[in-house]
Parts: C-alpha cells; sequence; structure tokens
C-alpha cells in the first residue's frame, strides 16, 4: 500500500456578507461591526415567528457570462456555490484547465437543503391541487445534492461526487471528505465546501426551537456566542469553496499551496437529534488530532463552531476546554455574519487559512461576560490578536448529533 499523500489548498473563493475575496473580509472584519440586518418581510408571518433578524448578502446575482442553460437548475443556494468555486478555482490557476474534465477532479459538497422556492412551488400543488410554478428544473434546484451536481456539472468534473447535506456541518464535512479522497490517491483534486441561501424557513426552524436571537432593535448587539447574555442564533447566507488538491500533483503544474490539510474527524453522537453531547464533541476533536499525529498543544487557534445558542455553546465550550486545555486562542466567525448553516465550516475554514496567513485573527463580537459555563477557554476578544501559528483547528457541530473537525497547517 503507498504512503497517504501529502494534501494542499490551492485555492478558495467564498461569497458572503462581508465580501467575496479576502481584501474586502479582512478590512470589515477589523471593522469589528456585524452584518446584521432587520427583515421586515418577515413581519408578515406574524408573532409566532419571534425573530427579524439575519444576514442575507445584498446585490447577490449571477454573473452575466454564466448561461442561461447552465443556470436553469439552479436556485440561489446553487449560483452562490457556483460563484464561491469558481473564484476558488481562478485562485488555483484551474479555470480551463484539462484536469477538470478529464477525471483527475472530483467534488464533496452540500447544504443544509435546496433552494426554498420549488417547496413552496410543491406545497402550493398539494394544498390546490394546482401546477402552477412546478417545472422540469423544479427538483433539481431544491434536491439535497443541488450544489454538488450543479457545480460539477457546470464545470464538467467527471470525477466522485459526495454530496454533503448534513445541516451544519455540511461545508466542513465537504472539505474533510474532498481531503480523504485526495490524500488515498483516489483523486488528484477535489472541490470542497459548502452553501445555504437565506430563508425564513430557515430561521424557523431554529426558532420553533426558542434557540434565535430576539433583539430585533438591537442589531450591533447580537448574536452573542459564548456570553452571558446571548439568547440565541441569527440565520445567514453565503457559500466557499476550497481546491484541494495532491501536493506533488500542484507542485507539477506550478500552484503555489495555501496551506495544508492534516487532519480530519467526524463521528456521530447517537444520542439526541438537537441536543448536543460534550463528549462525541470532544471525541471529533481527538480524532483529528489522531489523524493529524498532533498533541492538543500544537493547536495555536480555534476557529469555534459558537452558535450563541444555550446549549451548543456550553458543550462545545466543555468540548474543547476538555481536549485542548484552557490557553488556545479560540474565537468565532458567526459575530460577524450569523450561521450560515450548511456554508459556516467552508467560510470559517477559509477565513481561518487566511488568518493563519495574515498572522491576524479576528475577535469573538459581542463577548463582553463570558458566561461561566463557556469560561476557562482563551477567548479572543476586543481588537483581536496577532499570532504567528503553525497549526488550526476547525470544529463544527450539526443538528444530527455530527460532529467535524478539521486541522489546517499554515504554509
Amino acid at each position: 500500500m503507498s504512503a497517504p499523500r501529502r494534501v494542499v489548498v490551492t485555492g478558495m473563493g467564498g461569497v458572503t456578507a462581508l465580501g467575496n475575496s479576502w481584501p474586502e473580509v479582512h478590512t470589515r472584519l477589523r471593522s469589528f461591526a456585524n452584518a446584521v440586518k432587520r427583515m421586515p418581510e418577515w413581519d408578515r408571518y406574524g408573532e409566532l415567528l419571534h425573530t427579524r433578524l439575519a444576514v442575507p448578502i445584498e446585490g447577490f446575482e449571477p454573473q452575466a457570462h454564466y448561461p442561461r442553460k447552465a443556470t436553469r437548475s439552479m436556485g440561489r443556494v446553487s449560483l452562490l456555490a457556483l460563484r464561491a468555486s469558481e473564484l476558488a478555482l481562478e485562485q488555483a490557476g484551474l479555470l480551463g484547465d484539462p484536469s477538470l474534465s478529464d477525471g483527475r477532479t472530483g467534488i464533496a459538497y452540500g447544504s443544509s437543503a435546496g433552494s426554498v422556492e420549488p417547496v413552496r412551488v410543491f406545497g402550493q400543488m398539494l394544498s390546490t391541487g394546482a401546477m402552477q410554478g412546478v417545472t422540469s428544473t423544479s427538483y433539481i434546484q431544491m434536491m439535497p445534492h443541488t450544489t454538488a451536481v450543479n457545480v460539477g456539472l457546470y464545470f464538467g468534473l467527471k470525477g466522485r461526487v459526495i454530496p454533503t447535506s448534513s445541516a451544519c456541518t455540511s461545508g466542513s464535512q465537504g472539505i474533510g471528505y474532498a481531503f480523504e479522497s485526495v490524500r488515498s490517491g483516489k483523486q488528484a483534486l477535489m472541490l470542497g465546501g459548502g452553501a445555504e441561501e437565506l430563508s425564513a424557513p430557515a430561521a424557523a426552524v431554529f426558532d420553533t426551537l426558542f434557540a434565535t436571537s430576539t433583539r430585533n432593535e438591537s442589531l450591533a448587539e447580537t448574536p452573542r456566542p459564548f456570553d452571558k447574555a446571548r439568547d440565541g442564533l441569527v440565520v445567514g447566507e453565503g457559500a466557499a469553496t476550497l481546491v484541494i488538491e495532491d501536493l506533488e500533483h500542484a507542485l507539477a503544474r506550478g500552484a503555489k499551496p495555501l496551506a495544508e490539510i492534516v487532519g480530519f474527524g467526524t463521528n456521530s453522537d447517537g444520542t439526541h437529534i438537537t441536543q448536543p453531547d460534550q463528549r462525541e464533541q470532544a471525541r471529533a476533536i481527538r480524532l483529528a488530532l489522531e489523524d493529524a499525529g498532533l498533541p492538543g498543544s500544537a493547536i495555536g487557534y480555534v476557529s469555534a463552531h459558537g452558535t450563541a445558542t444555550d446549549r451548543g455553546d456550553v458543550s462545545e465550550a466543555n468540548a474543547t476546554r476538555e481536549v485542548l486545555g484552557s490557553k488556545v486562542p479560540i474565537s468565532t466567525a458567526k459575530s460577524y455574519i450569523g450561521h450560515t448553516l450548511g456554508a459556516c465550516g467552508a467560510i470559517e475554514a477559509w477565513w481561518t487559512i487566511e488568518m493563519m496567513r495574515a498572522q491576524w485573527f479576528a475577535p469573538t463580537l459581542n463577548l463582553e461576560t463570558p458566561d461561566p459555563e463557556c469560561d476557562g477557554l482563551d477567548h479572543v476578544t476586543g481588537s483581536g490578536r496577532a499570532l504567528d501559528i503553525e497549526y488550526a483547528i476547525k470544529n463544527n457541530f450539526a443538528f444530527g448529533g455530527i460532529n467535524t473537525s478539521l486541522i489546517f497547517r499554515r504554509l
């Protein structure tokens, strides 16, 4: 059996409420202000929907060069994924490269769900019997693997397709399974990532569990991950893609590796569909460390899941402290752009790698008084932290008890 291959990231791209390039995002992060908006259009749902907060991407439209024939099967979530992937491939120097269509490249990608509009149309059909709005592409736009399939088809990818529709670990599982595909030699290249489009139903999922923030007139003050006064999450949208490549393949074509992926751990709680299990979250982190052959002391920064929910933050803080101790710096991007659900793991991985390269790490906004149950960690607050580190870890946890942990090495 051949030795495992070294796996690197050679391109990264994303579409977020803070911008679609790292310079844009970096500038916004250093402004220490979130992108939370009030959604007056949600007033129509009445008092049973308690939150009116979200983080939309304003002004996003399909690129003019996207042919209508190629995008008619895409809802907003797939279009976000497509643009993120295009930006990542552009950075990697792979747009138009033969490796995309000769079987060397696959995709591992996901979202919590497909686009919402076709769901409404089919629901209307069931309730009224009317077929108005149902088209030949309606199902394609709403199917769980819509992002992986549509992105793969657009670029003519002929490698493996791994759909990762696992709620809030969709993006991180996408990166993890892409990493494993390349490390094992099954593919020379993979696109890995996740996407999500904003919708009122996405907010309602958490609202019915009393897990959304209802600071509807205090936009700058929420979400508040790990803070004693947190009152829930704010939903967002976005997409991010990493080009994940065999190191030898990358060097042979003259590509510049941006970071190395050295470890991935994923498991399931096996206990409760919505309540987190600290023990299994800790085990996922240990699995990633074992995969990388690293002790916990090697980790220089933790990119937290940090949803600002009551039990979620406590469980994560305890699991992190149990495995990594109390001295490793930790912060979460969700304080800026909310919870982007299926996209969060990918967006946060992208930003983590960029922050490692910049040697500056953004703080958790609104973290003024840590919840005593979330304390005992080196929370990055204030104006952020200058850190010269070799390894960072990215943790995500999802409904269904799905846990992921990714470890990146700065090159």
